[in-house]
C-alpha cells in the first residue's frame, strides 16, 4: 500500500501539476504560433517570393530532382524564431515584474524589548572595561 500513497503524493506535488500545466499551455501555444506563421506570416512576408517562383505554398519549395522539401524547413525555422522571440518577450516581462519586488525597500523590522536590553548591557560593560 506504500507504493500506491508514495505515488500519489508525487502525482499531486506541485511540481508535477505545474508541469502538466505547462504542458497543456505550451501545446496550445504552439497551436497558435502554428497558425500566426502558416496563416498570417509566412503568406505575408513570402508571396512575393513565392508567386516569383510560381508556387503557391512554401512546402513545395524543393531541390529540384530530389525530395529534400527545404520550404517545410524554411516554415520550421520561421515558426522557432517566432516562438523563441515570443518567450524571451514573455520571460523579459515577468523578470520586470520581480526587479520591481525586489526593489522595493524593506524595512528592517523594530528590535524587540530583549534585543533592546541585551544591547544596553553589551554597551555598559564595554565601557566598564
Amino acid at each position: 500500500m506504500s507504493f500506491i500513497k508514495e505515488f500519489k503524493e508525487f502525482a499531486v506535488k506541485g511540481n508535477v501539476l505545474d508541469l502538466a500545466v505547462a504542458v497543456v499551455i505550451g501545446g496550445a501555444f504552439g497551436k497558435i504560433v502554428s497558425s500566426l506563421v502558416e496563416d498570417i506570416i509566412t503568406p505575408a512576408i513570402l508571396t512575393p517570393a513565392l508567386k516569383a517562383a510560381n508556387l503557391s505554398n512554401l512546402s513545395q519549395l524543393v531541390i529540384p530532382g530530389t525530395a529534400i522539401k527545404y520550404g517545410n524547413f524554411l516554415s520550421q525555422i520561421i515558426s522557432f524564431i517566432i516562438v523563441a522571440f515570443a518567450l524571451f518577450l514573455f520571460i523579459k516581462a515577468i523578470n520586470q515584474f520581480k526587479k520591481k519586488e525586489a526593489a522595493a525597500p524593506t524595512v528592517a523590522p523594530a528590535p524587540t524589548k530583549e534585543e533592546v536590553l541585551l544591547t544596553e548591557i553589551r554597551d555598559l560593560l564595554a565601557r566598564k572595561v
